[in-house]
């Protein structure tokens, strides 16, 4: 008889931005490629709507605040008397609030717990003796060893994360890495799949075939660009703005989108010729697999930036914009140089394959599939 019950897992998702649900997204999409029968249990304050949109196997949201990670004023300027308010309200974890997340992972009966960096899931883990899984290219812990200053007292928190981090029973990191640690795997960047060809998200923005295309991104944090009037005397150019307005809007030479469109990201990304836009980690990923030239903008005070923006000055074609030349838009008078920057041949795979067979070849796993297609 065949078992056709679902293999359950737990994901817990930092909220800082859309980089750590854009990267487990991709992780769930090549399991189930894997491995069609998992069910995720997904833990995080990251709209639902991202996840329908990025996953087309079996699922169950639950909205909840998983990590602080850094509080944002703007898409390059963090808030840190706002974090350190919010740090001091979440941690240590409430007992009773990990108690309850145990009594809901074993009625949905979760064989492991991933965690992408969100140390929530190793604490329900721990309690609920099921294994736990670590992704992350960076952890809490570093990050707020950075800030650390009489203005940033958080070094009870630094200890007590890092603390939970060590109790982690699989850990990948994936590249660009920021601290290189005792890892059991190490992948390449991780990144959504594209799922449709660059004509067809062309002719659907009414962009020609052949026209140089540069999208602008800030990573899914709202943002107000004061250059969209500029971008209009670039005639030879057509940009793709996410973000840009409340509902698509086709004018002239510019596409504005909303935040939650129907297009896929991953998508928008490989029918462009550049990208111009905020330094992080997805959006890395994504123009790295892409093979597309990023004109990026780095933060300098987020302690991760000064790791991507390396990485992309050795294994991609990129360029520096300070903040003030985004802003100003004085970056576009460069844009017929940026626009012939070639794009770079990759052979690599994506981390998310890689991860993918290593989760599902674990015991627990591999035994329940296996399991799965007795008769």
């Amino acid at each position: 008889m065949i078992n056709s019950s679902p293999l359950s897992i737990a994901y817990f998702i930092s909220p800082h931005g859309y980089g750590h649900a854009s990267r487990a997204c991709a992780v769930m999409a090549a399991m189930h490629e894997l491995n069609p029968s998992i069910k995720f249990e997904i833990y995080t304050t990251i709209p639902q709507w991202f996840f329908e949109q990025s996953i087309s196997g079996i699922f169950r949201y639950h909205s909840l605040l998983t990590d602080i990670g850094i509080v944002q004023k703007t898409p390059l300027r963090e808030d840190l008397p706002e974090t350190l308010r919010r740090l001091n309200n979440f941690l240590p974890f409430d007992p009773s609030r990990i108690i309850s997340l145990t009594d809901e992972i074993k009625k949905a009966n979760c064989r492991f717990i991933i965690c992408d960096i969100s140390p929530m899931g190793i604490e329900v883990a721990r309690e609920s003796h099921v294994p736990s899984i670590l992704i992350e290219n960076f952890t809490w812990d570093w990050v707020y060893d950075n800030y650390l200053s009489t203005e940033f007292p958080a070094g009870k928190f630094v200890d007590y994360l890092r603390g939970i981090y060590s109790f982690v029973d699989y850990h990948i990191q994936t590249e660009p890495v920021c601290s290189y640690r005792n890892a059991d795997l190490c992948t390449m960047p991780v990144s959504r799949k594209v799922r449709v060809t660059s004509r067809l998200i062309r002719q659907r923005l009414r962009i020609p075939d052949r026209a140089k295309v540069v999208l602008i991104t800030m990573g899914g944090i709202p943002e107000k660009y004061m250059f969209l009037d500029k971008l209009k005397y670039h005639t030879d150019n057509y940009f793709i703005i996410p973000g840009g307005n409340q509902t698509v809007q086709l004018v002239d030479n510019l596409a504005l989108l909303p935040h939650h469109s129907d297009f896929f990201h991953p998508d928008i990304v490989n029918a462009c010729d550049a990208v111009v836009g905020k330094l992080g980690y997805s959006t890395l990923a994504e123009i790295y697999h892409s093979e597309v030239p990023y004109g990026y903008i780095p933060r300098p005070n987020f302690k991760e930036s000064d790791v991507l923006e390396e990485f992309v000055k050795g294994q991609m074609h990129g360029f520096a914009i300070s903040e003030s030349q985004f802003q100003e838009g004085s970056w576009l008078s460069s844009l017929p140089e940026i626009m012939e920057i070639s794009r770079v041949k990759r052979k690599g795979p994506n981390g998310a394959a890689e991860i993918a067979r290593f989760i599902c070849n674990l015991p627990d796993i591999k035994s329940q599939a296996l399991f799965g297609k007795q008769t």
